[in-house]
């Protein structure tokens, strides 16, 4: 009886320590998937809020532009800014596909906190960029206004 009961518990010690390590392989499972899908989710946001900026920005300049053939003041510029982007979130993508699937966890979470920090730093130029676009716009439809 005295043995039976040290095999009892061994064994109820052997299947604890096998469900604490399956529990922390799939919570480190998890975690990553997570870490992953924030990743990819994130790119595709910050490439939807690049390429908002680039239409926005399109639409006030040619509303700003003296001659549709010259680009006007800063459109220059703004453009090449909005690309510069475009390719560091290419670069991005192709770290995600080469690098992610076998990169450490803090890389991943490093990957994920620079795509939603650049997001954080994108989001006042777009607020500006709103307010921009509404304030010429009033200018525009009160010019057209006085006109007629």
């Amino acid at each position: 009886m005295f043995s039976f009961a040290y095999y009892a518990l061994a064994g109820v010690i052997a299947l604890a320590v096998v469900l604490c390590a399956w529990t922390v392989r799939h919570q480190r499972s998890r975690r990553r998937h997570g870490a992953l899908q924030d990743l990819m989710d994130n790119a595709d946001r910050l490439e939807s809020d690049l390429k908002d900026c680039r239409d926005r920005l399109q639409r006030a300049h040619a509303v700003m532009s003296v001659s549709p053939d010259l680009p006007a003041t800063g459109e220059v510029e703004a453009q090449q800014a909005v690309d510069s982007g475009l390719r560091a979130l290419l670069q991005q993508r192709l770290w995600i596909r080469d690098r992610a699937p076998g990169a450490s966890q803090r890389e991943l979470d490093e990957a994920v906190d620079a795509l939603v920090r650049a997001r954080h730093q994108l989001e006042p130029r777009l607020r500006a960029l709103d307010d921009a676009q509404t304030a010429l716009d009033t200018a525009v439809r009160e010019h057209i206004h006085k006109e007629f």
